[in-house]
C-alpha cells in the first residue's frame, strides 16, 4: 500500500488457521442478515493491494478460492489509498459498499463509529482469533466491536552498512535482542568519523514516528480521564526527542541533513557510505533488495529497546460491511484467505509482518530468515495499540501542531521545554 506514514509512502499482516468450510459454519451466525438466494453466493472485495508481487497474491488467492468454491464467489475490486477514505465514505452512505474492505486499523474507526463495519468477533472461529494477540486486535476495536481483521504489520526497525558495522568493531546484536538506547547512541558514536554519520534520522514527518518510538518509555501524550482527553507532555514523552536531538546537536553522530529528507532521500547517501544506520520501517528492506548498488552489505538490526521495545502498531486490516447481506459467506472467506500460509505469503509480497503466530513462523522458515525476515518476525512482538490511535482530533492535532512543533524542535529553534508547551496548547485547541 501506498503507505500513510507507516511505509514507504503509506502505513500496517493478518489472523490465522486453516479451516474447513464444515469448521467456520460453527462460527457463531453473526450474518442476520444474509440471504438465501438460488445461485452463488457473490461477495465483493476491495483490495489496495498495490505492489507487483502483492496484486498478484492477492488476485491468485482470490481466484483460488473461486474455483474451490462455487458456491461462494468472490468478485476482487481494485481500490487505490491515495482516494479508498472518499470512495469508501459515498459507498457507505450510499448503501453500496463492497462486502469485504481493505483498509488500515487507525482510519476505520470513524467508520465503525458510524455504524457502517460489521463486528466481526462472533463471526470468526477462537483458532482464527487466536492467532494474533490481543494488542494487535484492540488496534481493530472501538466501542467494545471488533470491525477489523489485522493482518499486516509495520515496526521500526535499523538498516545498517554491515562493512561500516565491521570497520568500526560494532557488533550485529541477535534478532531476538536489539540495542538498548543507550547502546544505540554509543554505537552511532563509533560509527561517526569525517565524512560519516553514524545515523540519518529522516524527520520530514517526524509525528508518527516520535509517537511510535515514544512507547518505548511509556511516552503516551494522549491522557483520557473522566471522558475528556488531553495532551500530556512529561519526562515519559520527552525521552526520545531529547535523544535524538542530542545525537544531531550534542554528539553530532546523527546528520542535520536528514532533518528535511523522507525515508527514501537518505538513501543515495546510505549507499554511499556516509550515513551508516537509517532507522525507519521494516518495509525498507524491500529498497535495499531492489536498489543497493552490487557489493553493498546491509543487515536488518531489531528495534531499539527503551523501558521495552513497545512500538504503536497500524495493522492493514479487512471488514466486513455492516450492510452486506451475506457476512457468515464474507467471514469464511476471510478465514481462509488469511490462513497461515497464505498470510505469509502476503506479507512476503508486501515487505510486511503478519499478525499471525503460525504465518509469522512459516513466513521465516520459507525465507531461511534472510533478507532481514528473522527480524521482521521477531519485531512484531511488542506492537500494541497507542493512546494517539484512538484519539478523533490526531489528525489534526499532527498537522497543525505536532509536525511544525517537532520540525522546530529538530531544526534546534525551540527548546525542549517549549515542544512541549507547543503540543499541550494544541491539544487544547483540537480535543474540546
Amino acid at each position: 500500500m501506498p503507505r500513510t506514514g507507516f511505509r514507504r509512502r503509506f502505513a500496517a499482516a493478518a489472523a490465522v488457521a486453516v479451516v474447513g468450510l464444515g469448521a467456520l459454519t460453527a462460527c457463531g451466525d453473526g450474518g442476520g442478515k444474509d440471504e438465501a438466494s438460488s445461485g452463488p453466493v457473490k461477495l465483493r472485495f476491495l483490495s489496495l493491494a498495490w505492489q507487483k508481487e502483492s496484486l498478484q497474491a492477492n488476485k491468485d488467492l482470490v481466484a483460488k478460492w473461486n474455483s474451490d468454491h462455487p458456491d461462494i464467489q468472490v468478485e476482487y475490486v481494485q481500490g487505490d489509498w491515495n482516494s479508498v477514505h472518499d470512495q469508501l465514505l459515498t459507498s457507505f452512505e450510499g448503501g453500496d459498499a463492497a462486502d469485504i474492505v481493505h483498509y488500515e486499523a487507525s482510519a476505520i474507526g470513524e467508520f465503525s463509529k458510524q455504524g457502517y463495519l460489521a463486528d466481526v468477533s462472533k463471526l470468526l472461529s477462537d483458532d482464527f482469533k487466536g492467532q494474533i494477540d490481543p494488542g494487535v486486535w484492540d488496534t481493530a476495536t472501538f466501542d467494545g466491536k471488533v470491525t477489523g481483521v489485522p493482518f499486516l504489520l509495520e515496526s521500526q526497525v535499523v538498516i545498517a552498512n554491515k562493512k561500516l558495522l565491521d570497520a568500526a568493531g560494532v557488533a550485529v546484536p541477535p534478532a531476538d535482542g536489539g540495542w538498548t538506547w543507550d547502546e544505540f547512541q554509543a554505537n552511532a558514536q563509533k560509527l561517526t568519523k569525517p565524512g560519516q554519520y553514524g545515523v540519518a534520522w529522516a524527520l520530514k514527518s517526524p509525528t508518527n514516528r516520535v509517537m511510535n518510538l515514544a512507547l518505548n518509555y511509556d511516552g503516551k501524550f494522549f491522557y483520557t480521564d473522566g471522558g475528556k482527553t488531553e495532551v500530556k507532555v512529561g519526562d515519559a514523552e520527552k525521552e526520545v526527542p531529547k535523544r535524538m536531538h542530542d545525537m544531531i546537536y550534542t554528539s553530532k553522530s546523527a546528520s542535520p541533513e536528514a532533518l528535511g529528507m523522507s525515508g527514501a532521500d537518505t538513501l543515495p547517501g546510505f549507499f554511499g557510505g556516509k550515513y551508516a544506520m537509517l532507522p525507519g520501517s521494516v518495509s525498507l528492506r524491500q529498497q535495499m533488495v531492489e536498489q543497493a548498488p552490487a557489493g553493498f552489505e546491509w543487515v536488518t538490526l531489531p528495534p531499539i529497546k527503551g523501558l521495552s521495545t513497545k512500538q504503536a502498531a497500524n495493522p492493514q486490516t479487512l471488514s466486513i460491511s455492516e450492510d452486506s447481506k451475506h457476512k457468515k459467506q464474507a467471514a469464511q472467506f476471510l478465514e481462509w484467505f488469511l490462513n497461515p500460509t497464505n498470510m505469509a505469503t502476503l506479507a512476503k509480497g508486501d515487505w510486511l509482518v503478519p499478525t499471525g503466530k503460525q504465518a509469522n513462523a512459516e513466513l521465516v522458515k520459507a525465507t531461511s530468515g534472510k533478507q532481514g525476515w528473522d527480524v521482521a518476525a521477531d519485531s512484531a512482538a511488542d506492537l500494541t495499540v497507542a493512546p494517539f490511535q484512538k484519539v478523533d482530533g490526531y489528525p489534526e492535532w499532527k498537522t497543525k501542531y505536532a509536525t511544525p512543533a517537532l520540525q522546530q524542535y529538530f531544526a534546534n529553534k525551540i527548546t525542549l521545554d517549549q515542544l512541549g508547551t507547543q503540543l499541550v496548547d494544541g491539544g487544547k485547541q483540537v480535543l474540546r
